[in-house]
């Protein structure tokens, strides 16, 4: 007589236990998920956070400071070509502030436009010496950092690289495009008396290329 035997399953040993860990390491995971995790309700404080630097903005949040500096501490051209005749470094140092290869300076002038070209048009102002040229830049391409150097509160060190940098002199002659000349007919100048008040960079003496921080014409 043969006796059946009914083979009876057990688990392997050891999967249990690794389902077990599993889940555990997952559970865990999914806490330290949640506890890194900020919800943030539209329309709140803590939706607007800071994503990097911005040209746009700096530009537009600091030329109202550039301006106000420039029209407060502005000369008259007749006053700074005569300081800078009689000796250009002392002119510089008290009127301008230092910016690489030459000071900026501030000035103040109004005259007749001549002819211009690609935007920058000679200005005849009286009381100059007849052998100093002002010219003045109104776009559309604003070209220079005078705007951003003009202060002297501007500097390198703000700034994560030379690139942002330079994108914030950019930013504050489009801002100051947008505030001071995108009103005026910049095209149709020659002959119109312009009162313009602005900065240049002190390199020749006989020879001033200024950025406006105001423009009218008279």
């Amino acid at each position: 007589m043969s006796a059946s035997t009914n083979a009876i399953s057990l688990p392997r040993p050891g999967k249990g236990r690794g389902l077990a860990a599993g889940i555990g390491v997952a559970v865990v995971l999914l806490g330290a998920m949640a506890l890194d995790t900020t919800v943030v309700t539209i329309g709140s404080q803590a939706e607007v956070v800071d994503d990097g630097f911005s040209a746009e903005r700096f530009g537009a949040e600091h030329f109202p400071d550039v301006q106000a500096s420039v029209e407060e501490r502005a000369v008259e051209a007749t006053e700074l070509a005569a300081a800078i005749a009689a000796d250009k470094a002392a002119a510089g140092e008290r009127y301008g502030v230092a910016a690489g290869i030459g000071p900026v300076v501030p000035v103040r002038f109004s005259g007749v436009v001549g002819e211009g070209k690609a935007g920058i048009y000679t200005v005849d102002v009286a009381g100059v010496p007849g052998d100093l040229t002002i010219r003045v830049q109104t776009g559309p391409a604003i070209n220079g950092t005078d705007l951003r150097d003009a202060t002297g509160t501007i500097k390198f060190g703000q700034f994560t690289n030379q690139i942002e940098y330079q994108n914030a002199g950019a930013a504050i002659n489009d801002a100051m495009k947008a505030q001071v000349l995108a009103s005026l007919d910049t095209g149709a100048l020659t002959g119109r008396t312009i009162a313009v008040t602005g900065v240049f960079k002190l390199i020749n003496p006989r020879n001033w290329l200024v950025t406006p921080v105001s423009l009218s014409v008279q």
